[in-house]
C-alpha cells in the first residue's frame, strides 16, 4: 500500500515549466530520497504533494490525511518574536494551544481580586485537567529532551528563531517535526548546516523511524545511511532506483554504458541501411535507363530493385524512430598545472598555538606542520572553532598565544575571500577571462564543465544564485596558481553534480589543501590528513575522517595488547614518513623535522618497554 502516489504532475510558474510529467510513489514504511540538480523543481514538487501548490496537470492520491504529514522546509515563515521553544512546540498545534490556554488561565489568577477568584479558578482547573488528560507535561519533557539531543540547550529557549544560526535553525526544525510524531515525513535539505555528530544522530533516528519518508538532500553519505529508494528528478520526469546513492550511481553508470553501446550499434545499422539504400537506388536508375520502353524484362528487374530500396527506406525510418540518443557526457576540466615553481617542503607550522575570545580559549597547545601536497580536513561539532583554526593557520587571525610560521613565498587562495570579491557587474565569462593566461576557448570549456552552458556564460554575477556564485568563486580559486587552497564549507548551496565536479578537480590539483566541511563523502575523497577540533584541543590523525572513526570503533573493541601493537605499527609508519621527508626538506624545516623524529622514536621506545 502506498502513502502517496503522484501521476503525470506538471506545474508552470511565471510561464516556465518547473515540474513536468512527474510520477512518484512512496510505499508505507518506505524511505525515499529525491535527488536532482538545483532548479529541477524538487522543492516545488514537495509543495505540490503537501497541497501548498496546485498542479496544472496530473493526479495525487494520498492514503494519509495531511494532518499526519510532517514537513521540514528550508525557509519557514516564522514571526519575528517567535522564540525557539515556541517554534518547536507549535509543531504540535493542539497541545500547544492547550498550553497557551493554561498559561492565560494562570496569569488571570494573579490579576483578579480575592473575591472574584471562583470563575478564574474554575477555568484554570478545566484547562489543567484537559492538559493533563492529553499528557501535556510529558509532551513538554519530550520537547526539551529532543532539543537537548539536538544540542539546543535551555539557554536558547527564549531566543527568537530568526536570530538563531543556520545550524540551530535546521536543528530547531528537526525538533519541531520529531515532536509532532508524523506518520509521513517530508524533509527538504535536512542536513543543511549540521555537523558530523548531529548528522550521525539524525541518520540513526531516521533508521529507527517506523513511518514513511521522502527527503530531498545533496548529502551522498546521508542518503546512503537512510533510504531504501532513490528517485532522480530531471526536466523530463523521474526515474526510480533501489538502494542508496552508491547503488544509484552504479546503476546510472551501467545504464549510460548500455545506452552508449546501443547508440553505437544503431548508428552502425543506420550507416549500413543508408549505404544499402544508395546502392539499390543507383541500381534502379541504371537498370531503368538501360531497359527503356522496349525491354520489359530489364524494366521488371529495375522495379524489383526499387521495391528493395523502398523496404530499406522503411527499415531506416523505423530505426530512426526507435533510435536512442547517446548519453550526455558533461565535459570535465582538463588542466596542465605548469604555474609557479614553489618547491618548499614545509608550507606552515605552529607551536603551542592557542586562540581565545576574552579569557575563554577556543583551542590551545596546537602544534602541527603542513607539508607540500598534504590535504588537511578540519572537522568538529558546530561552534568548536574549526573556522577560527583555519583563519589562524593562514594568518587571517593572530593567535592569542604560541607561534605560527608561514613560508614567506607561500601564496594562499581563500574561498570565502574569492566569493566576497566577485564583481556583480561582470559576466560569468568575463570574470574568468580576467584570470592570467585564460583564453576564450579555455574559459568556455571550463565553464561548460561546471554546468554553465550556452547563454549562462553571459549572465552577470549579480544575477546568479548562491550556488552559481560558489561555482564561479571556486574556478577563480582553482586557476589562481595558489600553492595552498583554503575552503570553508565549499559545498554549501551546491547540488550533487557540482560537488562531484569540484571533487574531481581537487583530486587532480597538485597543491595543498585546507578544508572545513560537513560533507563526509567530500572530505573522504579529497583529504589525506584530519584535524579533529574537540573540547578546546586539536588532534592530528593520518588519513581521512572516516578512517579515524573506523579506528576509534575498532579501538573500543580491541584487546589491550593488540591495541599497543597497532599503536607501535602506526608510530613506526609515522617515523618512516618523517625520515622520507628529511631527504627533500629545506634548511628551515630540518631542525623541526629532527625534533619530530626524536619525539616519535621516543614514543616507540616507551611503547615497547
Amino acid at each position: 500500500m502506498f502513502t502517496v502516489k503522484a501521476e503525470g504532475l506538471t506545474k508552470e510558474l511565471h510561464g516556465v515549466t518547473v515540474v513536468k510529467d512527474v510520477n512518484l510513489e512512496v510505499q508505507t514504511g518506505e524511505k525515499v530520497a529525491l535527488i536532482g540538480a538545483n532548479g529541477v523543481g524538487k522543492t516545488t514538487l514537495l509543495k505540490i504533494l503537501m497541497g501548498e501548490l496546485t498542479q496544472d496537470k496530473g493526479k495525487i492520491h494520498r492514503c494519509l490525511p495531511l494532518t499526519f504529514w510532517g514537513l521540514l522546509e528550508q525557509n519557514p515563515d516564522v514571526e519575528e518574536h517567535c522564540t525557539l521553544l515556541q517554534f518547536v512546540q507549535a509543531g504540535s498545534p493542539e497541545r500547544h494551544l492547550q498550553l497557551m490556554e493554561l498559561r492565560v488561565a494562570e496569569s488571570k489568577l494573579s490579576t483578579v481580586a480575592e473575591g472574584q477568584l471562583e470563575e478564574p479558578l474554575a477555568r484554570y482547573a478545566r484547562c489543567l485537567e484537559q492538559y493533563q488528560a492529553s499528557h501535556g507535561y510529558e509532551w513538554e519533557r519530550e520537547v526539551e529532551q529532543t532539543l537537548t539531543r539536538l544540542g539546543l540547550l535551555a539557554d536558547l529557549y527564549q531566543t527568537p528563531y530568526i536570530h538563531l544560526s543556520g545550524g540551530q535553525k535546521t536543528r530547531a526544525q528537526l525538533a519541531r517535526v520529531i515532536v509532532s510524531q508524523p506518520k509521513f515525513l517530508l524533509l527538504d535539505e535536512p542536513t543543511n548546516h549540521l555537523d558530523h555528530e548531529t548528522l550521525d544522530w539524525l541518520a540513526k533516528w531516521l533508521d529507527q523511524y517506523k513511518g514513511s519518508i521522502l527527503l530531498v538532500s545533496h548529502d551522498r553519505w546521508f542518503i546512503d545511511q537512510t533510504v531504501d529508494v532513490v528517485v532522480e528528478l530531471t526536466r523530463e520526469g523521474t526515474r526510480r532506483y533501489k538502494g542508496g546513492y552508491t547503488n544509484y550511481r552504479k546503476e546510472r553508470d551501467r545504464e549510460n554504458r548500455e545506452q552508449e553501446a546501443l547508440h553505437k550499434k544503431q548508428v552502425q545499422e543506420q550507416k549500413k541501411l543508408d549505404e544499402a539504400i544508395q546502392r539499390y537506388r543507383d541500381w534502379f536508375h541504371q537498370a531503368h535507363a538501360a531497359a527503356g520502353e522496349r525491354n520489359p524484362f530489364y524494366k521488371k528487374k529495375a522495379n524489383k530493385h526499387q521495391s528493395r530500396f523502398r523496404a530499406k527506406e522503411e527499415a531506416l525510418k523505423r530505426l530512426e524512430k526507435e533510435m536512442k540518443g547517446a548519453p550526455v557526457k558533461d565535459p570535465r576540466i582538463r588542466v596542465n598545472f605548469s604555474g609557479r615553481d614553489f618547491n618548499a617542503r614545509t608550507l606552515l607550522r605552529t607551536k603551542e598555538m592557542g586562540f581565545s575570545y576574552g579569557r575563554e580559549y577556543i583551542f590551545e597547545d596546537v602544534s602541527l606542520t603542513l607539508h607540500r601536497g598534504e590535504r588537511l580536513g578540519i572537522v568538529g561539532v558546530n561552534g568548536s572553532g574549526k573556522t577560527t583554526l583555519l583563519r589562524c593557520l593562514i594568518g587571517d587571525l593572530q593567535p592569542s598565544k604560541g607561534e605560527i610560521h608561514l613560508h614567506p613565498e607561500l601564496t594562499v587562495g581563500y574561498f570565502a575571500q574569492e566569493l566576497e570579491g566577485l564583481d556583480p557587474r561582470v559576466t560569468v565569462l568575463d570574470s574568468l577571462l580576467h584570470l592570467p593566461g585564460m583564453t576564450r576557448a579555455e574559459a568556455g570549456n571550463i565553464l561548460a564543465s561546471f554546468l554553465f552552458r550556452g547563454g549562462d556564460v553571459y549572465r552577470r554575477i549579480g544575477e546568479l544564485s548562491m550556488g552559481e556564485k560558489s561555482r564561479v568563486a571556486f574556478l577563480h580559486l582553482y586557476f589562481s596558481e595558489a600553492d595552498l587552497i583554503v575552503l570553508d564549507e565549499p559545498t554549501n548551496y551546491l547540488d550533487i553534480p557540482t560537488r562531484e565536479r569540484i571533487e574531481d578537480a581537487l583530486v587532480r590539483y597538485p597543491g595543498s589543501l585546507l578544508l572545513v566541511s560537513h560533507d563526509r563523502r567530500f572530505i573522504e575523497r579529497v583529504t589525506n590528513r584530519t584535524a579533529i577540533v574537540e573540547n578546546g584541543s586539536v588532534e592530528m590523525v593520518m588519513g581521512s575522517y572516516d578512517e579515524y572513526l573506523a579506528y576509534q570503533r575498532e579501538k573500543e573493541n580491541r584487546h589491550p595488547d593488540l591495541e599497543q601493537d597497532n599503536r607501535i605499527r602506526l608510530l613506526e609508519l609515522e617515523l618512516a614518513q618523517l625520515v622520507s621527508r628529511g631527504e627533500n626538506s629545506d634548511a628551515g624545516a630540518e631542525e623541526e623535522l629532527w625534533r619530530e623524529i626524536r619525539r616519535v622514536q621516543g614514543e616507540i621506545n616507551e611503547a615497547k618497554n
